[in-house]
């Protein structure tokens, strides 16, 4: 059974705990240790601060946090040639989206303060705003202040594609909002989890009891490589506390398809568990009152 690491809330207080995949969070880490302080290491401090089992047990069902504090989230797009197609059926200008899946430089952008991620069994969001909104289900890549791969995680890097499609220029708008970004349920050292290219990413979404969607793909499918994309994210970036890149999916519901609040989202990794949220609408769909419209 890989360890893993696991950010809990408990009387609360935000702790770390180690524990398995399989078994969920079993002992308390010492109540100084930041994730922070973890990603500083190396992989193999990292995966070795996971080993044992001394310490305070975890009390039974505790609130699971996303395994994220100080980190930001980035994100890769356009990194499966399902991902082009679908972007390409939502953009007023498709041919962007052909131009950067063949060129040398990824699409790459920020996507979420860690603080504001959701973990696995809280809510991701939709905006009100918004028409047309669809999970995407990503591996995350874990990164040390050094710019090494340290672990893994799973990401769902919620859009809206009425917004980004209707400009490019939107895309903070259909990617960073409350809600969109959800990962979890834990932190998998590298030398725990299976290679990369063996690895297969399953999304199933469940409306009323009854699946409407329900697929996978291989990560053998992605065009570029993870080391390529942490390499173009860390260019001109540092990240002094570590920093989590999503890697683009490879699973797009067809295009008549859009979530609705109460579906339930399932995201599952091979050997990284699974990521479970339910959806809620979140912000409004009409403008804000002027102070005139309001005296």
């Amino acid at each position: 059974m890989a360890n893993a690491l696991w950010r809990l809330e408990l009387n609360g207080k935000i702790r770390l705990a180690r524990g398995t995949v399989a078994d969920g969070p079993q002992v308390l880490m010492p109540e100084e240790a930041t994730l922070a302080q973890l990603l500083r290491g190396t992989a193999e401090t990292f995966a070795a601060a996971l080993r044992g089992s001394d310490g305070q047990r975890v009390p039974a069902q505790p609130r699971l946090l996303a395994p994220a504090a100080e980190q930001e989230i980035w994100a890769a797009g356009v990194t499966y040639e399902r991902s082009r197609e679908a972007r390409r059926e939502e953009s007023k200008l498709p041919d962007q989206y052909e131009r950067v899946y063949d060129a040398e430089r990824p699409e790459v952008f920020f996507k979420s303060a860690g603080r504001w991620a959701r973990g696995s069994g809280e809510p991701i969001g939709i905006r009100a705003d918004s028409t047309w909104d669809v999970p995407e289900p990503e591996l995350g890549l874990v990164v040390n202040a050094r710019g090494d791969i340290i672990a893994y995680t799973i990401g769902n890097d919620v859009s809206s594609r009425s917004i980004e499609g209707e400009n490019a220029l939107y895309l903070p708008q259909a990617k960073y909002y409350t809600g969109s970004c959800a990962i979890g349920p834990c932190l998998v050292p590298v030398s725990e989890a299976p290679p990369v290219r063996d690895m297969v990413i399953g999304l199933r979404i469940v409306r009323g009891g009854k699946a409407i969607f329900d697929d996978e793909v291989s990560f053998a499918r992605m065009k570029r490589t993870t080391e390529e994309l942490v390499d173009w994210l860390t260019r001109a970036n540092e990240f002094p506390d570590g920093v989590i890149l999503l890697t683009g999916t490879g699973l797009v519901p067809a295009g008549d398809f859009t979530l609705l609040p109460g579906d339930e989202v399932s995201i599952a990794i091979t050997g990284l568990g699974a990521l479970r949220n339910t959806v809620e609408r979140v912000g409004r769909a009409e403008k804000r009152a002027s102070a005139a419209g309001r005296s």
